[in-house]
């Protein structure tokens, strides 16, 4: 078999799995309009992790989890108050809203016209239902799917396991907070005359597309000696990673760049592999150690945790 015709077959198959764990979420929540939904239970539906589960279903679908199942919600809350008896707080119990009222802010903002003129028999003029706002997508830059791959090649990588120094930020996206955690780890590791053997890096626990702004978790990290005696400041604490495989890729340039290279590997790379999301968080290895902190050039390996699937 000519290997481009192979790899097509493949991507294909790839994303036919994706597509199909995803439509067993969809599926569910089709029949279940009438209950509430935690990203836990639909991330068990689809065999995913809940961090990870989020990104793949805006992925296959491109719509974010809470927008699919509100619109699915409000276009069952629409026929129904066009074709049924219900009254309004009955279609709100019928489509999963928790009050009346919360039904009604959330038809008016979405179709702009309140559920009791819609259903006296007004017209919907904003017939479309608008997209979410994602400022994520404000960074990225505009590229074919030539063009990404070219700049973005994915290398699979299997990392050991690994001790490392780390500090844990809450509320990252706080101006200055992320960057005295890197001068803070820099500082300390150099005097422990272990800066130069260490690999520096940044890790996300947290999705920012579903986590609230100030509870976004974020971890600066340095591998370390395993024999190290570590008696560091109260917020420096150490951990084991365990041996995992990741698909890399390296980017240079702005913040524009890093989140292009991020929504590639996640949006068109790994649905299209054979590969699916490891119970693992994704890395930012700083390749640049005199330049750590340059927020507005950067020179990372991007680093997303997989393993094949089954």
């Amino acid at each position: 078999m000519d290997f481009s015709i192979f790899c097509i077959h493949n991507m294909n198959k790839s994303a036919d799995h994706y597509k199909h764990r995803i439509n067993l979420v969809i599926d569910y929540v089709n029949v279940n309009l009438d209950k509430s939904f935690s990203l836990e239970e639909l991330a068990g539906i689809a065999y995913f992790s809940p961090y990870h589960f989020h990104r793949i279903f805006l992925a296959v679908t491109g719509e974010s989890v809470n927008f699919f199942t509100n619109r699915l919600r409000l276009e069952k809350a629409a026929r129904l108050l066009k074709l049924s008896n219900h009254s309004i707080s009955g279609v709100a119990m019928a489509c999963g809203f928790s009050s009346p009222a919360t039904f009604s802010r959330s038809f008016k903002q979405y179709f702009e016209i309140s559920p009791s003129n819609y259903k006296r028999g007004a017209k919907i003029e904003n017939s479309k239902i608008r997209k979410e706002l994602f400022p994520f997508e404000e960074y990225l830059v505009p590229m074919s799917e030539e063009e990404l791959q070219a700049a973005f090649p994915v290398t699979i990588k299997e990392f050991p396991e690994r001790r490392v120094a780390y500090i844990r930020v809450v509320d990252a996206y706080r101006e200055g907070v992320v960057a005295e955690a890197f001068d803070q780890m820099i500082a300390w590791a150099k005097q422990k005359k272990i800066y130069e053997q260490g690999t520096i890096f940044g890790m996300s626990l947290d999705d920012p597309m579903t986590t609230p702004k100030d509870k976004y978790r974020y971890e600066v990290c340095l591998t370390i000696p395993e024999k190290l005696q570590v008696e560091s400041p109260a917020n420096i604490e150490t951990m084991i990673m365990p041996k995992c495989k990741y698909a890399t890729t390296v980017v240079s340039g702005d913040l524009s760049i890093v989140a292009t290279g991020t929504n590639y590997l996640f949006n068109n790379w790994l649905i299209n592999s054979s590969y699916e999301p490891e119970h693992q968080h994704g890395l930012e290895l700083f390749l640049d150690k005199n330049n750590v902190c340059n927020w507005e050039h950067f020179d990372i390996e991007l680093c997303i945790p997989i393993k094949k699937i089954k």
